[in-house]
């Protein structure tokens, strides 16, 4: 039976990790470090376990299932495609994409900008950034050739530098926990992790990286699987090692200049610890590394997603708009959401994630324990997923009307009813009642996902 080389092995965990890691996941970890300060460790475990241990077990589900469709068709066709899309709105233009360029024009212009022309240089900043990224997007393969072979490693180099930099300048006196880290800190990061939008992101890559390995000669299934979990474990490690570099990072700049949670973000907390450093010109250095890397990923993302959606939407309407089509309304509208700025479009996203990771997480369970749970009570999928999404899409809504700065008492009401909902967990109970719904449930389903 063939199986990989050790070379071979190698080379796809850092394909798999260079899918997993961009800009966005070097922002993350820092702020998490300068909010949880004394507080790091724990913090950064809790990230960890969401940021890396989901992602990876979600790429195992999806290449056991046979792909992103063959998982989710087990609640329902029309599940499958409403959590697609869902998935693909939120990684695309609503939110990924327009980070891309927050991002960088936080790291890149934002500290050398007055700050009452802020919004005029992001204007102008997003309209040159969306206008390169749809012109490179005619020709992803060419940008990826040139900077897929380095970005990666130019990222590694410079947090490498970054956290040798910490060491030897040293913490000092840690800033004790603040904002949302202010306690509960595993809970928090666990929760923080969701940002990453890795675990969404895994239920399309895991039948990525099981073609890449089949693509090495690799025909026999059970070797695949073991080959992707081979890559996934080592790319769990890297992940691992990074995030809590990272995180240690975080804390040290928190020691060196405080930062207020509620306008902050991680960008804040990187330019922070360069300016003082590395000087301006360590700042200026950060800068143009995350706008290269965020222009990368921002074109793959418009490819994406117009890909996705000319494809899906044809097969079920028969016209659609054409490719280039979907490519012009993403980059409109990612460019519309840009400038609404990295912490509006962090605070919006935190309730939609706090919706569909739920979801994807029992989603990537049942598909584990599909052997023994799933393929003998069919009907469990469609309850688990059901309940789940009622109280987790109950949540958003509750969260989302407090960011716009309302409230629903008598959904907050309700909500506060269910177990562990203090820790935004609340979907945990119902998920166990559409567990036990499922296993009384006899009803047979179809391969169409119909019932009989």
């Amino acid at each position: 039976m063939n199986k990989l080389v050790a070379h071979q092995r190698l080379v796809m965990t850092f394909t798999f990790f260079s899918m997993f890691f961009g800009a966005g996941n070097l922002i993350f970890p820092p702020f998490v470090g300068a909010q949880a300060g004394s507080a790091t460790m724990p913090a950064a475990v809790g990230f960890i376990v969401s940021a890396v241990g989901l992602p990876i077990l979600g790429v195992l589900a999806v290449t056991f299932a046979g792909g992103f469709d063959g998982l989710a068709r087990r609640v329902s066709p029309g599940f499958a495609l409403f959590l697609g899309v869902a998935i693909m709105l939120t990684i695309g233009p609503c939110f990924a994409i327009p980070r891309t360029a927050t991002t960088s024009f936080e790291m890149m212009v934002s500290p050398f900008v007055p700050a009452s022309y802020g919004w005029l240089a992001q204007l102008i900043y997003s309209c040159v950034f969306f206008a390169l990224a749809f012109l490179l997007a005619q020709h992803p393969e060419k940008l990826s050739k040139v900077l897929g072979r380095f970005m990666g490693p130019l990222l590694l180099v410079l947090i490498a530098i970054l956290f040798v930099a910490c060491l030897v300048h040293g913490i000092g006196t840690p800033a004790k926990p603040m904002g949302d880290y202010f306690a509960n800190q595993v809970t928090r990061g666990f929760l923080d992790g969701y940002q990453t939008m890795d675990l969404l992101a895994a239920l399309y890559f895991g039948i990525v990286i099981s073609a890449n390995i089949r693509a090495q000669h690799i025909d026999d299934e059970i070797q695949v699987q073991k080959e992707t979990a081979y890559a996934g474990l080592g790319t769990g490690v890297l992940l691992i090692v990074i995030y809590g570099a990272l995180s240690y990072v975080g804390a040290v700049s928190g020691a060196i200049s405080a930062i207020d949670p509620a306008k902050d973000t991680g960008a804040t907390v990187l330019t922070n610890l360069t300016s003082s450093l590395f000087g301006t010109f360590g700042t200026a250095f950060l800068g143009i590394v995350f706008v290269i890397a965020c222009l990368n990923v921002c074109t793959g993302l418009i490819c994406t997603c117009a890909t996705y959606f000319h494809a899906r939407f044809r097969s079920i309407a028969g016209r659609t708009p054409s490719y280039r089509t979907w490519q012009v309304i993403f980059t409109v509208f990612s460019f519309i959401v840009s400038n609404a700025g990295l912490s509006a479009i962090i605070k919006v996203s935190v309730p939609v994630l706090s919706a569909l990771y739920p979801i994807a997480i029992v989603l990537v369970l049942l598909a584990l324990t599909h052997t023994m749970l799933g393929a003998r009570f069919p009907r469990v999928y469609f309850w688990t997923v059901l309940l789940v999404a009622v109280t987790s899409f109950a949540t958003c809504v509750s969260s989302l009307a407090v960011v716009f700065g309302g409230d629903i008492a008598w959904l907050d009401a309700a909500l506060a009813a269910l177990p562990l909902q203090q820790y935004q967990l609340g979907w945990i109970l119902p998920a166990v009642i559409g567990v036990i719904a499922g296993i009384v449930d006899k009803r047979r389903v179809t391969p169409a996902g119909r019932d009989i």
